[in-house]
């Protein structure tokens, strides 16, 4: 099927409450636990302490219909490899449930109400940086990256670290350096993120015809590169003790969060140059879990630091 080719929705069962969680799922509603990971605490540093609860709460809503939106343009594009991978046959669009036009309607509205949200409720520096992202996640990485390079995911994945720009132009209506610091964390955080993911699935990627690396490369070099990201982003998120005058609780848990994040890292690399290759083995699954948990950590002491504001030296 190509992926831009027309398909009829089906009937669905269970009435309308069916078909509104279809339309939810488009939106991938998961995305709401990274958004309040890494808005909100940048909200918390550039207030220097509890920003203003609404503006919070705005920045999230338009930050979610922001991310729904760009979500559901990658649903529609990437709908004929969803069909072929296991992990995601049971998409709505893959399903039949919703009709590429009517997702892609859908994905239209959302881009618009979260633009005319952000510049209503919030600025119109975050709805700028919103647009941005809507646009580099469905068309640079969707479109151009996604299946034509194996470092899809790096140059990709920036998309998913606007959320750090919106949440401290929401409050400041610029970028400061301390976002971008923060920016920068979670892009070198993606791969090694996300590649230990494609490494579980990396058959499913393979049968799509998806150069992941995983799919590309071998587990050995997979496996330094990882621990080549997850240096840079330890180093470049110690950075911002300097940077934004952080105190000890966030350079003791980002020192902390960081090296188990490490340790994780070589562990893969020195299985895969011991030639266990199997995923049962090498057990990548271990790495993507905690990455989750590494980004909760190093969040919780951003918004924490400010408050408590115990300075080092």
């Amino acid at each position: 099927m190509s992926a831009l080719a027309p398909s009829a929705a089906r009937p669905v069962k269970g009435g309308w409450r069916r078909q509104v969680g279809n339309y939810v799922a488009l939106t991938k509603p998961r995305i709401i636990e990274l958004l309040l990971v890494t808005t909100v605490p940048v909200m918390f540093l550039a207030e220097r302490g509890v920003p203003n609860l609404w503006l919070v709460a705005a920045t999230v809503i338009g930050g979610y219909l922001s991310a729904g939106a760009a979500n559901t343009f990658n649903m529609v594009y990437d709908r004929d490899i969803d069909a072929l991978m296991h992990r995601t046959e049971k998409r709505p669009i893959v399903t039949g449930a919703i009709s590429p036009r009517a997702a892609m309607v859908f994905g239209a509205v959302l881009t618009l109400v979260s633009t005319v949200w952000f510049l209503a409720f919030v600025n119109w520096p975050s709805a700028v940086l919103s647009l941005a992202a809507i646009a580099m996640y469905a068309v640079g990485y969707t479109m151009v990256l996604k299946r034509r390079t194996s470092q899809n995911i790096v140059w990709g994945g920036a998309a998913g670290c606007m959320p750090v720009l919106i949440g401290w132009s929401a409050v400041t209506g610029t970028v400061g350096w301390p976002a971008v610091i923060l920016f920068l964390v979670i892009f070198f955080w993606t791969p090694p993120h996300y590649w230990p993911l494609s490494m579980a699935f990396k058959e499913d990627y393979s049968n799509a015809h998806v150069p992941m690396l995983p799919v590309e490369r071998g587990p050995e070099e997979v496996g330094r590169q990882i621990v080549a990201y997850s240096w840079a982003m330890v180093l470049t998120s110690l950075a911002l003790v300097p940077v934004a005058g952080m105190g000890w609780v966030y350079a003791v848990g980002a020192a902390a969060a960081g090296g188990l994040f490490l340790t994780e890292a070589h562990r893969l690399h020195r299985l895969a140059r011991q030639g266990r290759n199997r995923v049962g083995e090498l057990k990548p699954m271990r790495l993507f879990h905690y990455s989750i948990t590494y980004l909760t950590i190093v969040f919780l002491a951003v918004a924490i630091d400010p408050i408590l504001h115990l300075p080092i030296g």
